[in-house]
């Protein structure tokens, strides 16, 4: 019998955390692994419109760490779990490749507007979410304990989705546009 996707548990705006503890929908907990999970969705989305074999790679392994990051971020703090850990090099993977895309790009003098092409787009939209996680994920470290090794993930994450924008624009041929204030 094939597992049902509905159980009707959630019914009442009530979800559980892994280890059973139930909180409404609209706690904060709820709020940062949900935000991760859009994140994850996002990032997808670029990793279907980039053709290069060794992004795309990188994107399915950052997909792969948000997953174990909403798993500890979806678990009962006061029951915790044998969870699959984020390491300390997948910050240093993500950093790597920001030097390496960097080497080839334009050095950054302006802010840059989002945009020039649909796949650059979903890249800053991408980044915005992973920002939003990164303070949700930051707000709940206030009131319960958060690996701080998630909040560093996630900072680089958007650090890494800013310059990707970037280097794709320029594999695209798409234009940067800058910002420049109007006097």
């Amino acid at each position: 019998m094939a597992l049902k996707i509905y159980t009707k548990t959630g019914d009442k705006g009530e979800t559980a955390l892994f280890g059973g503890k139930r909180l409404p929908k609209s706690h904060l907990r709820i709020d940062a692994y949900g935000t991760v999970d859009e994140l994850n969705s996002y990032i997808g989305l670029v990793r279907d419109c980039t053709a290069d074999a060794e992004t795309r790679a990188l994107l399915k392994r950052i997909q792969d760490c948000l997953f174990v990051l909403g798993s500890h971020l979806a678990t009962d703090p006061e029951k915790p779990m044998a969870l699959p850990p984020l390491h300390d090099s997948d910050v240093e993977t993500l950093e790597k490749a920001i030097d390496a895309m960097n080497e080839s790009l334009p050095a950054l003098k302006h802010f840059i507007l989002p945009g020039g092409h649909t796949t650059v787009s979903f890249c800053h939209i991408a980044r915005t979410v992973c920002r939003r996680a990164e303070r949700l994920t930051v707000a709940l470290a206030l009131e319960s304990e958060v690996d701080a090794l998630l909040i560093r993930y996630l900072n680089r994450l958007s650090d890494y989705l800013f310059v990707l924008s970037r280097k794709l624009g320029q594999d695209l041929g798409a234009e940067e546009v800058v910002w420049m204030p109007e006097k």
